[in-house]
């Protein structure tokens, strides 16, 4: 029997992936002749509202098989969820889509999702087809400047590559006070080498003044931490990566500031004009306190992070207002905003940092930390709608580095494309085209760790520090990193190289995966890779935003197509089984030719064991 329905096909979803509100949506099932069905119904389920059963029309048939249709009209943006109903003599009975599959199963319950966004929505032409680079500031490069006013708190480190402290004081506590000392100048030095992977974006993490490595307990939004430089610096890296080709965005952490901050003040090194000491300062309502002081909303229970109220008029003027903190940054020439754990701000605040992020460009970028798929998520008490037009662009697209990964760990073809087809069924095409498609950032194990057997879980930072690769497993590591890199740039989105990764690192969680950048001590094959890689992607128009089409995903081999009218397409297959396949092309396939990697066989390609082939029209 056919399959029933399959939302990839516009033979049975005229409109591919999300669709605009103001469009026509044509549906239409398959099923056997001999079902003797009497009636087909489509039934639409939406948040808060009653179920619509719309009855469908019977349109044809072969003798066979037979077809029903129905049109329905999306007028507005919304999230709509769906499946079908036939009836036949034996009563009423489901299609929905698998459990682990796109593709429609007769009895199955489960629902397919539309994603109705505003036609007018739009998003930074610059960054798609393009390739973002993470860095984390500390570790990258420090370019020898000396620093002014450095607090006696801090722990300069002289030893680059050295192992993050990740021990605790004498008090116990994980200070996260070891630095050293990359800086804005360091990586103005270093953007010939940034540009030279095809990089066009450069994702900062935090920068503002803050007593931790990390910067993400902000001491002072206004202000640059002294150990990267000054606001001078910031302009001119901004200046010169953009004479280069490249923009930079920076993060936006406004979730929650840090208890050692100007605005709370916990231990008093403001001079206690903060939340925490004063009643009546101008932040004091920034933050919710219990009945005493020590008592106060703090982000996921960590008291040196004291939770904000975004909501909090004062608050919200000052990150968004005229002057303030995203103004400031933009001004200054960052080119967008990373926005901290963005499923943890309301609505009507993240509707308020769009505008002030695009009142000051319309191609400014605004991607979000979400991560699971952005479109039905449910936080803050409800549905949220970061990507129906006017609040994200974007987010950090962690379905397709879980999906990647654990393919090439566990060789489950079905469940990655069931989740690759999942994130470009439901994100509207603008999102889609500039998702952060990354591999590791610096809240995840390194990739080249994971894929040579590495396991972090339940291990102690002891341990962690004490983990050491054997040259077989990094060996396989190093292969296997090849493949998923393969896969990460040519899937929709835009591939984001976390510092590091390109060269080899290695490292666990926090904060071994936060380590120096091995200037000189590259893995040349795993980096030349890269730059491969990147001049293949910018080659391919196709891979900007064309669409994305499965082809198969069984016994361990993912293959998918990238198309678009106009343009030549590229063919992806994924083998991760020990031995090589050859792969049979379809027929409107046969002229197509490898590109990289794969070879040529009569009417197939061969894909090397736990390797990859990527062809392309002629």
């Amino acid at each position: 029997m056919k399959i029933p329905f399959d939302p990839s096909k516009s033979w049975h979803k005229s409109i591919s992936g999300a669709v605009a509100a103001g469009n026509d949506l044509w549906l239409r099932v398959v099923l056997p002749r001999d079902f003797g069905v009497t009636a087909c119904r489509l039934v639409i389920s939406e948040d808060g509202k009653p179920d619509r059963i719309i009855d469908m029309t019977w349109d044809n048939t072969d003798g066979i098989e037979e077809w029903w249709q129905t049109k329905i009209y999306l007028d507005s943006p919304s999230l709509l969820f769906y499946r079908f109903q036939y009836e036949n003599s034996w009563g009423k009975t489901d299609i929905g889509p698998g459990a682990q599959s796109h593709l429609g199963e007769i009895g199955s319950k489960e629902k397919w999702q539309i994603t109705v966004y505003s036609p007018d929505f739009r998003t930074p032409d610059w960054i798609k087809g393009g390739i973002i680079y993470q860095i984390f500031p500390d570790r990258f490069c420090f370019s020898g400047h000396k620093k002014k006013n450095i607090p006696d708190d801090r722990v300069i480190r002289t030893d680059w590559g050295g192992l993050p402290e990740y021990r605790p004081d004498s008090k116990g506590i994980i200070r996260n006070n070891d630095y050293f000392c990359g800086d804005f100048k360091g990586i103005e030095e270093k953007l010939p080498y940034i540009a030279s992977l095809g990089v066009n974006c450069i994702y900062l993490n935090p920068i503002s003044s803050a007593h931790s490595n990390h910067r993400y307990d902000t001491a002072d939004y206004m202000k640059p931490d002294v150990l990267l430089g000054t606001e001078e610096d910031f302009a001119s890296l901004c200046k010169k990566a953009s004479e280069t080709g490249i923009n930079i965005i920076i993060d936006g952490v406004y979730s929650h500031t840090g208890a050692d901050s100007i605005y709370f003040d916990k231990y008093g090194r403001y001079g206690k004009t903060g939340a925490y000491h004063n009643d009546s300062s101008p932040y004091y309502s920034w933050y919710n306190f219990g009945k005493t002081k020590n008592k106060y909303d703090s982000w996921w229970g960590i008291d040196t992070l004291p939770e904000t109220n975004e909501n909090d008029p004062s608050f919200s003027e000052y990150i968004t207002g005229e002057n303030g903190v995203i103004d400031k940054w933009l001004q200054l020439g960052a080119k967008g905003i990373r926005l901290d754990v963005a499923d943890e701000l309301p609505d009507e605040f993240l509707d308020k940092v769009r505008l002030a992020v695009k009142k000051n460009g319309n191609d400014n970028y605004l991607l979000g930390e979400v991560w699971e798929d952005a479109t039905n998520k449910i936080s803050h008490g409800g549905r949220r709608r970061f990507l129906r037009g006017a609040q994200l662009d974007s987010v950090m697209n962690y379905p397709f580095r879980d999906a990647i990964i654990s393919f090439l760990l566990t060789a489950n073809a079905e469940k990655f494309m069931h989740t690759v087809f999942g994130i470009t069924e439901n994100y509207p095409p603008e999102a889609l085209h500039c998702l952060m498609n990354h591999l590791g950032t610096h809240d995840t194990e390194r990739i080249l760790s994971l894929l040579s057997g590495v396991c972090c879980d339940g291990v102690s930072r002891e341990g962690q520090a004490g983990i050491s690769i054997p040259p077989d497993n990094l060996k396989r590591g190093l292969k296997l990193l090849k493949t998923a890199l393969v896969m990460n740039f040519t899937l929709p989105g835009v591939p984001s190289i976390f510092y590091g990764d390109e060269a080899g690192l290695t490292g666990c969680k926090d904060p071994f995966n936060r380590g120096c950048f091995p200037w000189g001590n590259e893995n040349t094959e795993i980096l030349q890779f890269t730059k491969d890689l990147a001049q293949l992607r910018k080659s391919c128009e196709v891979l900007k935003d064309g669409g994305f089409y499965p082809i198969s995903a069984t016994l361990g081999c993912v293959a998918y197509l990238r198309y678009k009218e106009g343009t030549k397409r590229i063919f992806v297959v994924a083998n991760k089984n020990p031995e090589p396949i050859t792969y049979r092309l379809n027929h409107d396939m046969q002229d197509m030719m490898p590109v990289f990697g794969g070879a040529r066989l009569g009417g197939g390609v061969i894909v090397p064991a736990e390797g990859f082939a990527v062809l392309s029209d002629r």
